[in-house]
């Protein structure tokens, strides 16, 4: 492949370059790097066998992650070429062309100062240039960009065993263990990465929930990086998804990051109690029955960050972030997520207050509408549940046909 240079070309803004600036650093180049692959048959029917299942679907995940790793390591490539010492604001997309799936890394290098030069691309991070001003001034060594992906699905079993339980109303045991236990091994697989390079800490978590080939994938990017207050997690690394402002802030005040702690839990509107509502809501008033259904979800979700917290030793959790999703059939789902930290003696930043540029949200100057547009993330999370939902279903209807014709041909040769 002929590759070709653009050394003038650069993804940073004007408020990330006098961040880098501020630091002793240059903008360089970007760099992308893309990898197109297709599912195939073979595979597609070990996904399906999986799907029935439930939980993971590891033929997806892995199709996902090789063809993220395969984009990455060719966007890296192309960075060392460029003589960079860094690459941040590294991010990856994903377009579908016609059932071909292409997989982009886009990045751009940092340089250091015009009097010095270097060869060797030490680090690259998921952090934009303003982000990484607070992770540096936070204490924070960034090292390389991670990601943890897990591909999974409700499955026949959790469809067939939450019908029946369905009926009742509460908590239905097999969806949250499946969400739940599936969510975390995105996270364990990050932290994994974060091991592989050395580093006590994933900071800057972001996560993606997004629907996929009939499943539905669960997808967390970040940057592992080493504290030196933090020298007893290198073998279970550090965990946040605070946003690097966030950190600066606490870290300024005495906290440090522990653990990303989420909670699940999966509840039942109950059949007595969605006919009760539906008759509710044809006159009006309050619909006691779904008001504490829905209270007492989000207070089991709550109280399982809250156990997390503990057993890690932290003082609080922060940052808290609720998701509701509507899995159909009067199932409704709940997650909260956020970041469990602890007062350490002697923290603080290394700056006393932040410069405006490393916390002005640059301005959005272009806006694409179109159907061929990017959708909106809230609009994939209101299609990702329905969507889950429907992967193992549509296996189930097409082997209902299959074996339906194979009776009828066999009643027609008797």
């Amino acid at each position: 492949m002929n590759i070709k240079e653009h050394r003038k070309v650069t993804g940073f803004s004007g408020n990330e370059i006098y961040c880098l600036n501020k630091l002793g650093l240059n903008a360089g180049q970007l760099c992308l790097g893309n990898n197109v692959l297709a599912l195939g048959v073979f595979k597609g029917i070990g996904a399906g066998l999986s799907n029935l299942a439930g939980g993971e679907i590891e033929e997806i995940t892995k199709l996902v992650h090789d063809g993220r790793t395969n984009a990455y390591n060719r966007m890296m490539e192309e960075a060392r070429r460029y003589n960079g010492v860094g690459l941040a604001g590294v991010t990856f997309d994903l377009i579908n062309h016609g059932g071909n799936l292409e997989f982009i890394a886009l990045g751009s290098t940092i340089h250091q100062s015009a009097a010095e030069t270097s060869d060797r691309l030490s680090f690259s991070t998921s952090a934009n240039a303003q982000s990484l001003y607070c992770q540096m001034d936070s204490g924070f060594t960034p090292h390389s960009f991670v990601f943890g992906n897990v591909a999974y699905s409700i499955g026949v079993g959790g469809n067939i065993k939450g019908a029946f339980r369905g009926l009742k109303r509460g908590e239905v045991p097999q969806y949250t263990q499946i969400f739940d236990r599936t969510r975390h091994l995105a996270l364990t697989r990050i932290k994994d990465e974060a091991k592989s390079a050395k580093a006590n800490a994933v900071i800057g978590i972001e996560t993606t929930i997004m629907p996929f080939m009939g499943t539905q994938e669960m997808m967390m990017i970040g940057t592992a990086s080493t504290h030196p207050a933090l020298n007893g997690y290198f073998s279970d690394p550090v965990t946040s998804d605070m946003t690097n402002e966030e950190l600066w802030n606490l870290v300024n005040i005495g906290y440090l990051p522990i653990r990303l702690v989420m909670g699940v839990s999966v509840y039942s509107l109950g059949l007595a109690s969605g006919i009760t509502s539906s008759l509710k809501s044809l006159v009006g008033g309050q619909i006691e029955s779904l008001t504490e259904l829905l209270y007492e979800a989000r207070e089991k979700a709550l109280e399982r960050i809250e156990e997390d917290a503990e057993k890690c030793g932290a003082d609080e959790v922060v940052g808290v972030k609720t998701r509701v999703y509507n899995l159909g059939g009067g199932l409704v789902e709940f997650m909260v997520i956020g970041t469990a930290v602890k007062k350490v003696a002697g923290i603080t930043t290394r700056s006393d207050t932040l410069p405006p540029q490393a916390i002005i949200q640059d301005r959005e100057t272009f806006v694409d509408d179109t159907q061929g547009g990017n959708i909106s993330l809230d609009k994939s999370r209101m299609a990702s549940s329905s969507k889950t939902q429907r992967g193992p279903m549509s296996i189930i209807i097409t082997i209902v046909i299959v074996v339906f014709y194979i009776v009828v041909l066999m009643a027609k040769r008797h």
